[in-house]
C-alpha cells in the first residue's frame, strides 16, 4: 500500500512527522520534475546538500531551509497559503448586513391557515 497520508486521511488528524514526509515527498517530487540533484539545488539554495536530504525525508528542516529551498523552486507562493490575505473583512460584512426582521402576528396566522 502507498503511504501518502494526505489522500487518505483528514488533514487535521495527521501527526507532525507525517506532515514533514509528505511536504519533503512534495519538493522532492518538485526538483525530480525539473531533473535537478540534491547537491545542485542544495547549493542554489545556500543550504547544506545533509539539510536537504533531511527536508525530503521529512526528518526535520528549519524554516529557513524550507523558505530557501522553495524559492530555487520556485514556489515560495505556497507560503501565502499559509495565511491568506483577507479581502473581505467578517466585521464589515456585519455592519453591512441588513438586520432581519421578525414576522408579523398577522403573517403568521395567514400561513397557517392555509
Amino acid at each position: 500500500m502507498e503511504k501518502h497520508p494526505l489522500g487518505q486521511r483528514d488533514p487535521y488528524n495527521l501527526t507532525s512527522e507525517e506532515w514533514a514526509t509528505e511536504l519533503g515527498e512534495q519538493i522532492r517530487n518538485l526538483r525530480l520534475q525539473r531533473n535537478i540533484t540534491q547537491d545542485t539545488l542544495a547549493d542554489q539554495a545556500g543550504i547544506s546538500t545533509v539539510a536537504l536530504k533531511n527536508l525530503e525525508s521529512g526528518k526535520g528542516a528549519n524554516i529557513s531551509t524550507l523558505i530557501k529551498t522553495l524559492r530555487v523552486l520556485e514556489r515560495a507562493e505556497w507560503l501565502r497559503t499559509l495565511a491568506p490575505t483577507v479581502t473581505i473583512s467578517p466585521l464589515q460584512l456585519l455592519k453591512t448586513k441588513t438586520p432581519r426582521s421578525r414576522a408579523s402576528s398577522q403573517r403568521k396566522a395567514l400561513t397557517h391557515g392555509r
